[in-house]
């Protein structure tokens, strides 16, 4: 496999979750997230599990020797996604985006802190503290500005602060779920295997939360879930799968520089969005963020 493989994989992911955070933010004026949940990881689950079970006949039955982490893997990615859903319904796709992403590097420096060796063993370089410092700094920044109301999307108030409560949630687990996949990586499980297992516990949320609404969410005729099925996998699923063989494909500094401008290209896009006005205080910080994390995964890396 071409060394160059992996990190394109991890750029192809950040590329397709601009459009996913964009195009999900508009779909969620309408359908419940829990409709979007079950349409989009249903047939992601049952396509890769397939696919496993093709490949390899016992790879399901290798599976209960590694329960604990697929539980922990389950609960991780249903909190996450949840958490993120909500915040995409309320704020502007950039700042979910931003603060999502920026929740993760420091949820790795407070796993080293608490002594857990999920993350590896010990603490990043003084520098990359001190350039994660800064970018912890944009984050309350995005959490001032939305709060104040000079963010491109207005909302409720109460709403608003929610959301960005529920970003750090779901930053912190999308994390450890992602160190839980790793983990199933190294212990011999591909892709296709890990992204079979880890969708089963926020789809039975989802159906549960659609069943004590009493209808499908907003969803009203097939070809409307059909497409939203399609677009969920395209936008959702995939780019999760890529993103997994990318980092499993590369060095975790590779992966990690090239996500860090996620959040610009999210904000570039999401422009053509009618309900979003354009807003130089929110650029400043995405721009100043993805600065600060660049410069701590390059002393990091520079260091190792």
């Amino acid at each position: 496999m071409h060394p160059m493989f992996g990190p394109l994989m991890v750029v192809a992911f950040c590329l397709s979750q601009a459009l996913r955070d964009v195009y999900l933010a508009h779909v969620f004026q309408g359908v419940s997230l829990f409709a979007v949940i079950i349409l989009a990881f249903a047939p992601s689950t049952l396509f890769f599990g397939g696919l496993t079970a093709w490949q390899d006949r016992n790879a399901f039955a290798r599976l209960r020797a590694h329960a604990g982490t697929i539980i922990a893997m389950n609960i991780t990615t249903a909190m996450a996604w949840t958490s993120y859903f909500y915040g995409l319904t309320n704020l502007d796709p950039s700042v979910v985006n931003t603060i999502h992403s920026g929740i993760g590097p420091l949820t790795v420096i407070a796993l080293a802190f608490a002594g857990s060796t999920l993350a590896g063993a010990g603490l990043p370089a003084r520098a990359a503290l001190l350039m994660q410092t800064g970018a912890a700094a944009t984050l309350a920044g995005l959490w001032i500005i939305s709060l104040s109301g000079h963010a491109g999307l207005q909302n409720d108030a109460g709403k608003t602060l929610l959301a960005l409560f529920l970003l750090c949630v779901s930053g912190a687990s999308i994390t450890i779920s992602h160190l839980y996949a790793k983990r199933m990586h190294e212990a011999g499980f591909n892709a296709a295997m890990v992204t079979a297992s880890r969708y089963f516990l926020i789809m039975l949320v989802a159906v549960c939360a659609l069943y004590w609404r009493g209808d499908f969410g907003g969803v009203t005729h097939a070809p409307q879930a059909l497409w939203l099925g399609l677009a969920g996998a395209l936008l959702i699923a995939l780019p999760l799968y890529a993103l997994q063989f990318g980092i499993a494909h590369s060095s975790q500094f590779t992966a990690h520089v090239i996500r860090s401008l996620g959040p610009v290209f999210v904000f570039a896009l999401e422009q053509i969005d009618p309900r979003i006005s354009f807003s130089w205080p929110v650029l400043i910080l995405i721009a100043a963020y993805s600065l600060f994390a660049i410069a701590a995964n390059f002393v990091h890396g520079w260091r190792k």
